[in-house]
Formats: C-alpha cells, structure tokens, sequence
C-alpha cells in the first residue's frame, strides 16, 4: 500500500462510495471522477473504497482505478487488503443468523428476494424476480445454497417495491441487535452489530495512525450518512438521499457530473466558488 497520507495536503485521505458517488447508472466510473483522484494521488493523497458489493463485485472498480489500499466491504462488516487478502475486519451475522433464517426470511411478503454473502460467494436463500437485475447490476454470481460452518457476512433483502417497510418490520423484531442499513430505496441490508461504514472507517484510520480530521468521505445512500458524518471533511453527492445531504459538510454535483471531482478540487484547490 501507498503512504498513508501526505503532509501538504489538508485532507490526506480520500473514502469513496463506489454506487451513485464514483459509480454513475451505467455501472461505470465516472471519467471527471477518474482523473481527479489521479491527480490527487500523484499529490500524495491516499484513496480507499467504501461499499456494500462484496469481492468478487468491487474488485475491478478498485483494480480499474488502480488502486492498491484495503476495501471496505459489505457496508463495512469487512475489509480486506486486495494484494495480500488478508482481512483486516471480518465479521459476521452470528446470533442474529438463526432468528432471521427461521423468523425473518419464511414471513418476507411475496416479491422480497434474500441473498446471503458467505466467504466470498452470494447465496440465494429466497428467490424472487427482483434478484436478476441485483445480479446484474452487482455483476455477481448467485449460487445455491450457503455453506453451513459459519453465519453470513450479510444478508441482502431486496424488494420489488410493493411492501418497503415489512422487512425492516420483521428483522428488527425477530433480530434487535442487527444493523439495518438502506443502500438503496428498495435494497435493506442486515450486518452484524458492530458493522457500517462509520466502524469500518475508524478500524482503518486507528490501523495506519490517521487523524480523522485530516480524511474525507463522500457517498449519496443513507448506508453512507455515518461516515460522512464521522469524516473531517463529510461531502454529499448532489443528487443523493436527504439524510446524507443534511449529514454532509458540503455538497458536491451529482454523480455523473464528477461528484468525487468536486470533493478533489476542493481540497486540492479550496473551497468550492
């Protein structure tokens, strides 16, 4: 991995939601975006990923930006370092995995399908229509059932939109201590406690000595209101949910016009005009 920071920089780090802030609906990154975490590099500064995907669907997004720092996954319930693979967070569902299987999934209303990320494979444990597109949009492979040896890392609940709130309902009665997070209107992501962003940021910038002050976050989705909250310098995708933009320190253009862009130049050039 590259220096942790650089001094001349206000903000040495850089943590990004790949999805709607460095991602645009084309499932590509977003050029302006591109070439100005480029230039932030070559000043110094450090980049890192902040996602829900797991490996399999982060990994070229991080390889195309050539990047060589640990990803946090699954909404922070893991990082993993990319050139060693070691997983220097990795927790997993535990306790709250055997009310949600027996309770929670059997009651889901018709039309919510239910994926399961275990080691690094997405299981499906309840089909639905809805997880084709999820699929494809993940560019990942849904398998069969998971292996049983250990919990999953997360639980996917994906809904087609016609019952939003029943799935919440169920998991936060049958399963309090979980961690519920929206990645998107219709995507409700069950993590282990303990789990988010926010948890994941502090695991890294405690493991290479960073000041919290000194990095920077951006996303547009409620999963990522915590980190940039927690962030010295929190940005706000211009098109992203409410919550965030109420959470942020400032907020950026939308995702396809360079929303990461406009975080670069104001650290590299000052404030925003």
């Amino acid at each position: 991995m590259t220096a942790p920071g650089a001094a001349d920089l206000s903000h040495a780090w850089i943590v990004t939601d790949l999805d709607g802030t460095l991602v645009d609906r084309n499932l590509g990154l977003v050029p302006r975006s591109v070439e100005a975490l480029s230039r932030y590099r070559a000043r110094g500064g450090t980049v890192f990923i902040a996602t829900g995907r797991n490996e399999e669907s982060a990994t070229p997004y991080h390889r195309e930006l050539g990047l060589d720092t640990p990803m946090i996954l699954y909404n922070g319930a893991r990082i993993t370092d990319p050139l060693t693979g070691e997983r220097l967070l990795d927790l997993d569902l535990g306790a709250v995995w055997p009310p949600l299987r027996d309770l929670v999934l059997p009651a889901l209303p018709e039309g919510v399908g239910a994926v399961g990320f275990s080691g690094g494979d997405a299981h499906v444990l309840r089909d639905a229509p809805v997880l084709a597109d999820y699929a494809r949009r993940d560019r990942i492979v849904l398998l069969g059932d998971p292996p049983l040896d250990r919990p999953p890392t997360k639980v996917m609940l994906i809904s087609d939109g016609q019952a939003p709130d029943r799935p919440a309902e169920l998991v936060t009665v049958h399963c309090p201590d979980a961690l519920l997070v929206r990645s998107e209107d219709t995507y409700l992501e069950v993590l282990p406690p303990g789990a988010g962003k926010e948890a994941a940021l502090r695991v890294l910038a405690g493991r290479y000595g960073m000041d919290i002050a000194r990095i920077a976050a951006i996303g547009d989705n409620p999963n990522d209101t915590g980190m940039v909250r927690l962030a010295g310098l929190g940005a706000a995708v211009g098109d992203g949910h409410p919550q965030v933009l109420k959470a942020a320190d400032i907020v950026v253009a939308p995702c396809s016009e360079g929303a990461v862009a406009d975080l670069v130049e104001r650290i590299l050039d000052g404030p925003l005009p």
